[in-house]
């Protein structure tokens, strides 16, 4: 454990949360190309918990379904805002009301009144007979499921803060006293898939110099076979891991040309040349976020999230003829490129690919629930958040847990070369946005005025403007 300070506050390493994927490219002699995935909306897990590419014709809301889904929404909660704050213990208080008598969680509470983005962390400890509050704010607007079964908002697109989502985060980093604590999955090739790929990529041309793409791609995937994911930290049945996942695998299908990018920019299977890339090279691409991403007040009892999002790392391995894994010596210019690319246009993406502002949003919650462990928030104001940390009061654990992923696979036709597997994942490590050195100190007083100005809770209700 290392701890750092800032004036009387020290603050604790906190717990990793990271992932892994893999997916594979090859580069062949000249001819067609496969044929891309031009409208891919996310993935699917199958009733036997194998990960799935998942495309649909149109995931957009027609005129009909966002008026709609306005006039179902309270009078408060049909316009958007630029800020709108939720009250912790009363939000917690309502769902469980609702949960006594057996009814169903309100949208409302579900969808956290509309959040697209948790923006502050407010803290006000209890004074004598005033109770302390947690509240959350950030911009809000109505919202509606689209094709895929993702929250989004109507005006933006940006997708809804889910209240599974921060009861999940909320768990990792209970009440008590700080720990560390890995959050993270992974998709992993096995190391006698890998042995057995490198072996068909050894004979593939000597027994067949004229197979065809459809024929190596085939071989390539029966040899690699399907691969084991995993989840740490989280339960890896909800809706959090499973965002995770998704991110990173799409990523994947990006970089080797089976998903179209959602902006114009560079991908890796586009700028790979044969001669550049090792024949047993391992391109590894990780999701990291900008750590420098936490503006805290001089009190410690306000944060704002900020920082531009996340970045997208490379790591350049090679795989031996037994499956293991080593650090290459020799970089990949067009791995470098890509990566460089998709971080700098990652809001852009974001913005047309929901999964990716999914990712920011669980980055937020993860590093602002280890805000609140780590600062005995819940102590300050006597709150302790059980029922959002109780299963049977708020159920975060609903989706079908991915065991294993379909390998995907895209060849296509360039020089006489074949270029082998693609790895990578998410990494998100909350105890270096809560260190020192990365800590924004708010020597404006921008945060706590904001701090201030929401101190006057409302006489009732859990949300406000």
């Amino acid at each position: 454990m290392h701890t750092s300070s800032r004036g009387s506050c020290r603050f604790r390493l906190l717990p990793a949360l990271s992932a892994t994927c893999f997916a594979a490219a090859a580069i062949l002699p000249a001819g067609p190309a496969l044929a891309q995935i031009t409208n891919a909306a996310g993935v699917r897990v199958d009733p036997q918990g194998v990960l799935r590419a998942q495309a649909v014709a149109d995931a957009g809301l027609s005129t009909e379904k966002r008026k709609a889904a306005i006039e179902a929404l309270p009078g408060d909660l049909q316009k958007k805002v630029p800020l709108r704050k939720v009250a912790l213990s009363r939000l917690e208080a309502a769902l469980a009301a609702h949960a006594a008598d057996g009814r169903g969680i309100p949208d409302e509470i579900g969808k956290l009144a509309g959040l697209t983005r948790v923006q502050y962390v407010f803290v006000y400890p209890a004074e004598g007979d005033t109770p302390g509050e947690i509240v959350i704010a950030g911009p809000a607007e109505p919202w509606a499921t689209d094709a895929t079964g993702r929250v989004v908002g109507i005006e933006t697109g940006s997708p809804t803060v889910l209240l599974e989502d921060l009861a999940t985060a909320l768990r990792a980093f209970a009440p008590g006293h700080p720990h560390d604590r890995l959050v993270g999955c992974s998709i992993d090739p096995t190391k006698e898939g890998l042995a057995a790929m490198q072996e068909f990529l050894r004979t593939t041309g000597r027994v067949n110099p004229k197979a065809s793409a459809d024929q190596i791609v085939a071989g390539m995937k029966e040899a690699l076979g399907e691969q084991k994911v995993s989840v740490q930290g989280v339960p890896a049945s909800t809706h959090f891991a499973n965002v995770l996942v998704e991110a990173d695998y799409r990523m994947k299908l990006i970089g080797i040309g089976l998903e179209l990018a959602p902006v114009k920019m560079p991908t890796w299977i586009e700028l790979a040349s044969a001669g550049a890339v090792a024949a047993n090279g391992l391109q590894r691409w990780y999701f990291v976020p900008d750590y420098e991403c936490v503006r805290i007040a001089e009190d410690d009892l306000a944060i704002e999230l900020v920082g531009r999002g996340v970045k997208l790392c490379g790591a350049d391995e090679v795989v031996r003829s037994d499956g293991t894994r080593l650090s290459a010596t020799r970089p990949d210019k067009a791995s470098k490129s890509f990566t460089e690319a998709f971080t700098r246009n990652y809001a852009a993406i974001a913005a047309k690919a929901p999964v990716y502002a999914q990712l920011r949003t669980m980055i937020d919650l993860v590093v602002a629930a280890a805000y609140l462990q780590e600062h005995d928030a819940y102590g300050k104001a006597g709150w302790g958040a059980e029922k959002l940390r109780d299963e049977q009061t708020c159920s975060v654990e609903r989706f079908t847990a991915p065991t294993r992923a379909e390998t995907a696979i895209h060849a296509v036709w360039r020089n006489n070369r074949l270029l082998t597997p693609i790895g990578g994942g998410v990494t998100v490590h909350p105890r270096m946005a809560l260190d020192a050195p990365n800590l924004i100190m708010d020597e404006k007083g921008e945060v706590h005025a904001a701090h201030a100005s929401a101190k006057d809770l409302p006489a009732d209700g859990w949300y406000w403007d």
